[in-house]
């Protein structure tokens, strides 16, 4: 039985060299059938959004990642130019970097640095990981991805005495995020402190019109490139969010959006069996009951997809994760992603998923190609430690399914840039083909944007709480006392959080004076 369903339901392109085995998700033979009316919903409405329809209604948007491979495809011949420039310009800027005709008041840059947060950061960071090379890259690549001070000076020790020779990517569509604009106020500061005059490193990608894209034309940034309003950052690696530091780095960016371009092409037939990711989409609608019920853990059997998972955290979570459907009725939707490598889980989770809670169901993904040498080292007579990694693979596999744990399973013949961007552009029409499934909007993103407004709060009360502190110098205050003195006496415990963070940062000239009860404590500003 478990053969001839394999047979039936392991879907093979042998133009793109891909495979999908879902014949381990326990769906009855008359779900795909039962599902094609949807199915060929979802494939009308993914149609119209590559046409240009308002795929975002809230924001009046169109959604066109999939133009950024084929932008003969944009709905319109301006939109088509555009990109393709920004694409030949991309790749004409990274050859002068590289040959030396852009560098740096001291000499040819030799490193990068890229400053970004979410799809700025994470779809750049999963590619430079999956295909960089220490002995081929053209740049060496570091990122600022979050605006924790320790975790930037981390970085900057790695790059010291290299600044002279750093370039540096600061991608923001607005311009204004506030992640991105404090790393790029540190790294300026970085600079300065160097004596090296930062807009003759500097590179801005972002949206036209934005605050940091009229920063970098009054300052004379070395190049800006677009970001657009109808590409969402979680699906901008193929744009100049994802090209650019890719180029820099001496990857075959070319490839990748061929492998895109290859991939899309084949996910936008409407045959439901010969489509895997109109399979996947209805994988996931079946695991899950079409209401996020398991999470999904992602198994890459390859240590250069470790990346992968926190990747796809953003694309799936990001987009599936509302709470309202496209009718307004509150669904609470969304899949939990989590994931890390093959073998190293089979040390870690693995024995979970097998015997603890069955709530998750799991996607492998296999890599053909062990390595690029012509010859690999017997760990044992005829056995390699790639012949050890996929016995790892195919053993935990049938170890879950044993428990009657679900799973599918990719296969890719290699990681390299085309197959690199087969997987992102698989994964963008997952979403979406699942979105329509669900009926819910798969390209806003309102939860993150009430995150953001809760913290812009927090940072007004502690501007209050410091003025306060500092209008009574070396006069102790309980948090009940000080939270009344700026009329705040609801948010005591945010007035405690704040005050606990100042004291311990020396800086802040903020002290404590502990006390028993603890919440009895004293906080004042030392002059």
């Amino acid at each position: 039985m478990a053969w001839s369903r394999f047979k039936h339901y392991y879907c093979q392109n042998a133009d793109l060299g891909v495979a999908l085995d879902i014949s381990r998700i326990p769906f009855p033979d008359d779900f795909l059938a039962g599902q094609e009316s949807a199915i060929q919903q979802a494939f009308s409405a993914m149609a119209e959004l590559e046409k240009g329809a308002i795929a975002n209604p809230d924001e009046q948007r169109m959604v066109g990642h999939y133009w950024l491979r084929a932008p003969q495809l944009a709905p319109t011949p301006e939109l088509s130019r555009e990109i393709s420039t920004t694409r030949e310009s991309i790749k004409e800027f990274a050859a002068k970097v590289h040959s030396g005709a852009v560098a740096g008041p001291k000499g040819r840059f030799r490193n990068l640095l890229v400053i970004g947060i979410g799809g700025s950061a994470l779809g750049p960071q999963f590619v430079s990981h999956a295909l960089g090379h220490p002995r081929k890259d053209k740049l060496g690549v570091a990122f600022f991805d979050n605006t924790d001070p320790d975790g930037i000076d981390y970085v900057l020790a790695g790059l010291r005495g290299q600044l002279p020779k750093t370039l540096v990517v600061v991608i923001s569509k607005s311009g204004g995020t506030a992640e991105t604009r404090n790393g790029m106020l540190e790294a300026i500061a970085a600079f300065k402190a160097a004596g090296l005059d930062h807009p003759k490193h500097f590179v801005a990608v972002t949206g036209a019109g934005s605050k940091l894209d009229a920063t970098a034309a009054a300052e004379g940034w070395l190049a800006r490139f677009p970001m657009w309003d109808w590409v969402g950052g979680r699906t901008s690696e193929l744009g100049a969010v994802g090209l650019l530091p890719a180029a820099l780095q001496g990857i075959d960016i070319q490839a990748m959006l061929d492998g895109a371009a290859a991939m899309d092409a084949a996910t936008r037939v409407s045959t439901t069996a010969e489509n895997p990711a109109a399979l996947l989409a209805l994988m996931w609608f079946f695991a899950t009951d079409g209401r996020g019920a398991k999470d999904m853990v992602v198994l890459p059997y390859k240590d250069r997809l470790l990346l992968f998972s926190r990747y796809l955290q953003q694309l799936v979570m990001e987009s599936l994760g509302k709470e309202h459907d496209l009718r307004g009725k509150v669904v609470n939707q969304g899949i939990a992603v989590y994931g890390n490598k093959g073998s190293t889980d089979q040390h870690a989770y693995v024995q979970q998923l097998r015997d603890g809670v069955n709530n998750f169901f799991v996607t492998f993904i296999e890599v053909l190609k062990d390595r690029d040498a012509k010859s690999s080292l017997e760990v044992e007579p005829g056995i390699t430690a790639g012949d050890y990694l996929q016995g790892f693979l195919l053993g935990t596999r049938d170890a879950l399914s044993e428990k009657d744990r679900s799973s599918v399973t990719i296969t890719l013949p290699d990681v390299s840039p085309r197959s690199v961007g087969m997987l992102i552009a698989l994964y963008e029409r997952v979403v979406g083909l699942y979105a329509s499934l669900i009926g819910i909007n798969a390209y806003h993103q309102p939860g993150v944007e009430a995150g953001k407004k809760a913290a812009s709060g927090v940072i007004a009360l502690k501007q209050k709480l410091a003025a306060a502190l500092h209008a009574a110098p070396d006069q102790p205050v309980t948090v009940e006392e000080l939270a009344a003195r700026v009329n705040a006496p609801d948010q005591a415990e945010l007035v405690f959080k704040i005050l606990e963070h100042l004291s311990a940062n020396k800086a802040s000239g903020i002290r404590k004076r502990l006390r028993t009860p603890w919440h009895q404590s004293r906080y004042s500003f030392r002059a």
